[in-house]
Formats: C-alpha cells, structure tokens, sequence
C-alpha cells in the first residue's frame, strides 16, 4: 500500500510540474500558478491517501489519462540546461546571428545590444555565444501556445536604425534586432508557426473546471474535487497569476493602451487585489463600478473575473457576512452587465446550484436566485451600470424610472437591468390606456436642442447610465436629459377620439413641430395658433394671466431673420469699414487697444440686437394676446379641435420631417437645405417654408433604400436614384422600416391603394 500510494505521488508530481512548464518555461525555479507560497494539500487517489507539501495547485480527477499524458511530454519538453550543447540541423527551423537586448543589474542599470547565436527548434528559442557544434546554450525560451511575438516596428527602426523581434514568454522577454527587414519578418513568420502549433495550454483551473463539469450529476466527486483543490476555494492571500490562460506579452491588447491598461495578465491580478479590497469597502460601488469597466472594455478578462468571484463565494471562512456578501454583489451586478462564455457559464450554474442546496433560506440563496434568473435575460450592455442602478442590483431590487410624455405629464415606472425600450413602450401603452389606438408609440431620450426615437431593443438601464455621465459633462437646465414618449408612427389620425389621451398627444406635438419652425404658414396664421395655446394654457384671457416665453408660444426663428435681415447692409458696411480702418491703423495702434475697440463694437451690436428682439417680442405679444381675447368662452377640447384643423390644412400634417443638407438625383436636380418628410403614404421632399412638396415617392414605387455611409442615405425608386446628406441616417431607416413593417402587417388604415403588393417588394429592401 505505501508503494502504491508514493507511485501515486509521484506521478501527480511530474504531472503537475509538466503543466507549469507547459504553461511557461521553468528554467530556475518552480512557482505556483495562484500563490507564491506553499500549500499543504492532501492528494487523493483511488490506491491511497498521501499528505504532502507541494508548490503547484491540486488537480484530482476521475481517471489519470491528463497525468499520463503529460507525463509523457514532458520528457521531450524539459532537458537539463547544463547538458544542452548545439542542437543538430535536424531539429533546427532557423538559426543565425542576431543582436539582444542585455540588462545591467540593479546597482547598475543600463542596457545594450550583444550578439548572440539563435537557433529555433520545434520546442524553444535558444541562444549560444557562438555557433560552434560544441558551444554551451546560455539561455532558453520555451515556447507555448501562450507565447507572442511583435512584428518589427518602423518608428523602432527610425529611431535606432534596427528592425526589432519581440518574443514574450511566461518569464522572459527576448527583445531582438537586425539591421535587415526581410531577416526580422522571416524570424517572426517562423517564430508564429512554431506557437501556432502548439496545443492550447490549460491551467489547473480549467481542469478542474472541466472535471466539476463532468461530474456535475455527482454531487459527491463535486464536493470531493472542491474539498481536494484549494484553488478553487475563498482565499485571503494575493494571486500571483490568473487562473486562466493568457498570452504573455504587454501588446496583447493594444487596441486597449489608450485607457490606461496593462497586460492582460496583469490587469487580471490587479482585479483580484481590488476584489479583496473591496471587502472592507463602507461604499463598494465606485470598485463594482470599476471592475465592471474593465471587463466592458477588455472582452477576454469576464470569464477570469467570473472564475475570481465564483472562487471568493466558494467555502468562504465566513458565509453570509458582509465581506463574504460583497462578492455576491459583485456577481448579481457582473450578470446583469455581460455574461461568460459557455464554459464558464456552466460553470456558474454548477456553483450557484450548490450554493442554493448548501445555504437554504440565507442572502446567499437568494444572491444565487436572483443571479439564476438575469443570466437567462441578459444581454450584452454598452454601458456598465449607473451608480443608481447598482445601489438597487445589490438588494436585489427594480430601478424606478420616470417617463414624460406630451402635454407635461409624467408617469413612473419599475424596470429591470433588462428592460428593452420595446417593453416599456408596451408597459406605457397598457398603463396609459393606449392599447386600442390604430398609430405606433415610441421612447425617445430628449433635451432641450436634441430629440432621438429609441430602437426596439435599447436596453433602458444603458440609456440612463449614458444620462448620468452626460449630466457629469454638460451643466445647466438645457443639458437635462429625460425618456419622452410619444407618437411615432401616425396611421390613422382621423378616429381619434376627441376627448382620448391619445388627442391630447397629436395636438401637443403638433404645436411642438409649430415652434420648431416645421409649419410652413403665414405669420397671421402662426399669431393665431399662438392665441389658441394660451387659451389652452390659461382660460380666457386676463391680464393677471400668467404669460409663457414668446418662444413657447411662436418659432422664434422668424423674430430674429427680420432683425438680423433688417441689419444686414449696415452690418455689412461696418464691416468692410472696420476692415479698412485696420488696414490703416492695425500698425499705428497696440494690438491690445486695436482688440479692445473691436470686443467693444461686438458688445454694442450684441446689445441692439437683444432690444430689437426685446422690441420685436413686445409687438409679437401685442398681436397674440389680441387674437386671444377674442377667444372667450373656448374650451381646452375646443381649442384643440381648432389648432389642429388649422394645422391639417399643410399637406405635410402626419409626417415626421428630418432635416436635410444636400439631395442630388439622378435624373440631374440637386438642392440644398431641405426637409424629408416620412409619413405612412410616401416620402416627400420639401423646400424649407414651402407649403407644397417637389417630390412625392410613394412606398409602392421605392425598390430599394439603405445607407451608403454615416451621413449619405439612398432611395431608388424605378429608374431613379435620390442621395441625401443628412446626420439623421439611422433615425430615417428607423422609421421607414417601421411604417414598412405596419404596411406588411395590415396595420396602415390611411393608405388606401399604395400599400397594394408592398409586402412582395419588401424583400428587396435593403437595409
């Protein structure tokens, strides 16, 4: 029996040795893959029990096939050092003179080029001081699949006249130069082959995983391979390297240098020590927070950080404290935010499993449960969570949300990590009283200068993350950001019901496009509509009304073309003055004064301007509030009814109009400032103030749109083709597809004879 159990031994011991070589060269000394220091571990086999000291983590399995064939690798990966002379050109691939970065020591720092002799073989990168036959090798590196090597760098090349080959290995680096280019890219060509042919690496972690997989049925082994493998268990020491694999090297993730990261490994490490950190954290948040960003940003480390704080929640020395519920927070808020790949998810599953069946009826539990039920909603997220969101994930808890919508109304709702903007739109709708309306509603996130629809599938929680870091860069009352829904898709506006919600909402965002400038009408017109919102606003009229700004009222925009038109030829004269008065004078006066005399004149210009608009706004008053007093007596549905008749009278009245900067066809015509209007019929094209369109392309004569690139949209419809410059691409695809989808569906109750076989067109379109 002893010698069975000490045969045992040894065989995990070489096995377990191999795979540290495996997963780098051991040249010098045997280190542990999770922590420095040595483990007492008790290994355990089917012929005995041994207690022993060793320094590599534990891995027990059901059968010794992994043990078997490492042992049998290792034999022709590791040789004794001071045995190894040249190598024989049988085993060689390539070999030749080149010059090697060599450091001082610490008393002496410096570093320079030595030429060495290198040989590469199907194993390692060796070097020797010559390239006799009997010549000792002075060093190795083994390679790995883990290994990397950089392509050689011109701004290297500038700056020191030599091509550079960069060879990163577990331990070591080898930083190699060459003055000839082809000579640099044959070295690293055959220096990838060598890694790309080798078999992936696994740590003990991986192992160990695949094995708790596999017996995942057998609760038992399971417990038995966590009792055995203290790699996998809550540890209060620092981890020294990751638990899975990485490829060495400080370039693995360029793509990411600009914000500030490391290696890929040693950013692994680095979240282990903040982990732990974040135990004695009164406000854990800011870390989750950080910890979260880094995985959002570096894709490969979420199955390690999932591997760190599953260990940290195994066995932990004390269950359910503070400490120990901390890392339940972390992983209720990592599986809101992104998940592991299938593995490891697996792995997760197998954990918070048993978790439930050891820790019934305890906060671990529930963690567990609630972890359970995000993994199977979760989708990928393009923000990590806002600091609200996080205070309500670690109890557990849903995220309030405030939505407005037209007419000041506000309405407040619970959501998830998970909520979709289509969901709410549809929570919104039920709430509202909505349901039965024939049009299409939307969310749309809004400031005071900006407006956007949100897709289908926007997660909420993302688009108020994005709120809060806005709100940290912009100040101010205008900069405020808020979901606004609304109507989007207008298909059927004549059965509304007057006295409905729904009508409330058509006449509010009718005099939004009012103010907005897209109501292409006389000013008389515009004084009336004006008079018809107060009478909403305030009743009838008395002077001790309370009056809105003119702007909320009427489109600014025409008050200020009259005055700026008005003084464009004096402006214009006084700037060709100026220019010819500095001309002379520029060299007579101090820049200073010349500066001061010109902020002066802007000043003055600045002040006419605001008591002309002061002025102008004073008549524009006058005008309006006599056209309300002759609207006594009207109620609110009244009113109403009147805006919006007035409004029907444009032809554009149920489009959605979207500016745009330049418009070309093929049939040769080009303009510029337009608007684009989308409605459920067609698509118009209007010159801005104009009450009629030049262009009507109905849905049934497009056969194709799509995007050329950011800003350039397409439309062909026969044998003509439109282009249009625009920065709203994507809003306008949006809509078009919806009413699309609405007119396949049926759902176009206004369209008459232009949704006939749309539905056999549909599958041309190109999005």
């Amino acid at each position: 029996m002893p010698l069975q159990g000490m045969w045992w031994w040894i065989c995990c011991r070489h096995g377990f040795t191999l795979l540290g070589r495996d997963y780098g060269e051991k040249e010098e000394e045997e280190e542990s893959f999770e922590m420095k220091s040595a483990s007492d571990v008790q290994i355990c086999s089917r012929q005995g029990t041994l207690d022993v000291g060793v320094t590599q983590p534990v891995h027990v399995s059901n059968g010794s096939d992994r043990l078997l064939h490492a042992l049998e690798e290792k034999h022709s990966l590791i040789t004794q050092p001071d045995k190894v002379t040249y190598k024989d050109d049988q085993d060689v691939i390539v070999k030749g003179w080149l010059q090697r970065e060599v450091n001082g020591g610490v008393k002496t720092p410096w570093s320079r080029l030595k030429k060495f002799w290198f040989v590469l073989t199907p194993d390692s990168l060796d070097y020797y001081n010559s390239n006799e036959k009997s010549s000792k090798r002075v060093g190795s590196l083994v390679l790995t699949s883990l290994c990397s090597v950089i392509w050689p760098s011109k701004q290297s090349y500038k700056e020191t006249g030599y091509w550079n080959v960069t060879v990163y290995g577990r331990k070591h680096c080898y930083r190699l130069y060459t003055e000839h280019l082809n000579e640099a890219v044959h070295w690293v060509c055959a220096i990838q082959k060598v890694i790309d042919s080798k078999a992936p690496l696994e740590t003990p972690t991986q192992l160990l995983i695949k094995d708790i997989d596999e017996n995942h049925c057998n609760q038992e082994s399971v417990d038995e391979i966590y009792k055995l493998n203290p790699i996998l268990r809550h540890t209060k020491s620092p981890l020294y390297a990751p638990l899975l694999p990485f490829s060495y090297g400080s370039e693995d993730h360029s793509t990411h240098n600009v914000n500030g990261y490391t290696a890929l490994r040693d950013e692994a490490v680095k979240i282990f020590n903040s982990l732990q950190q974040m135990e004695n954290e009164r406000d854990p948040i800011p870390l989750i927070q950080g910890v979260l960003q880094t995985c959002l940003d570096l894709r490969p480390l979420r199955d390690e950080v999932y591997c760190q704080v599953i260990k940290q929640t195994t066995d932990p020395p004390e269950p359910g404290s503070l400490n120990d519920l901390r890392y339940w927070q972390l992983l209720t808020c990592m599986s809101c935010t992104y998940l592991p790949s299938p593995a490891v998810l697996r792995f997760l599953h197998t954990h918070l499993q048993r978790t439930q069946e050891l820790f019934p009826d305890t906060e671990m539990e529930k963690y567990a449960e609630f972890i359970l039920v995000s993994l199977d909603k979760t989708k990928q997220r393009e923000f990590v969570p806002s600091y609200d969101e996080i205070s309500v994930l670690i109890n557990r808890e849903e995220l309030s949300c405030m939505v407005y919508y037209p007419g000041a109304g506000t309405c407040k709702v619970q959501i998830t990590s998970h909520t979709t903007a289509e969901e709410l739109v549809q929570e919104l709708t039920d709430k509202l009283n909505l349901s039965n309306s024939h049009n299409v509603f939307a969310l749309y996130e809004q400031n005071s200068h900006y407006e956007q629809a949100l897709s289908k599938p926007t997660i909420i929680a993302d688009t108020l993350t994005r709120f809060e870091n806005l709100s940290c860069k912009e100040k101010g009352f205008e900069s405020r950001w808020r979901l606004y829904f609304k109507l989007y898709c207008f298909l059927n506006i004549e059965d509304v019901a007057k006295d409905s919600l729904e009508y409330s909402f058509l006449f509010e965002q009718a005099h939004e496009a009012v103010i907005r400038g897209y109501m292409p009408t006389n000013e008389d017109t515009l004084h009336s509509l004006a008079a018809l919102r107060l009478q909403f606003l305030n009743g009838d009229f008395s002077p001790h009304a309370p009056f809105p700004r003119l702007e909320e009222l009427f489109p600014i925009y025409i008050l200020h073309s009259r005055i700026l038109s008005s003084t464009k030829p004096s402006i214009t004269s006084r700037t060709s003055c100026t220019s010819f008065q500095k001309g002379i004078f520029s060299k007579a006066l101090p820049n200073g004064l010349w500066n001061n005399s010109l902020e002066k004149q802007k000043a003055e210009e600045s002040q006419k301007f605001k008591g002309r608009m002061k002025e102008e706004s004073a008549n524009m008053m006058s005008a309006i509030v006599e056209k309300w007093k002759v609207l006594h007596s009207m109620q609110k549905t009244e009113v109403m009814t009147s805006y919006l008749s007035i409004v029907k009278q444009w032809s554009g009245y149920g489009s959605t109009l979207f500016d745009i900067d330049f418009y070309m066809s093929s049939s040769g015509s080009f303009f510029q400032r337009l608007w684009l209007g989308i409605s459920a019929s067609s698509l118009c094209l209007y010159k801005q103030g104009e009450m009629e369109p030049f262009e009507n392309v109905l849905y049934s004569q497009i056969s194709s749109f799509g995007v050329s690139d950011s800003t350039t949209f397409k439309v062909s419809a026969g044998e003509k083709d439109m282009i249009f410059e625009t920065t709203k691409v994507d809003e306008i695809t949006q809509l078009i597809n919806t009413y699309l989808m609405c007119i396949s569906n049926g759902h176009c109750s206004t369209m008459g004879s232009n949704s006939v076989a749309f539905h056999s067109q549909e599958e041309a379109v190109q999005n």
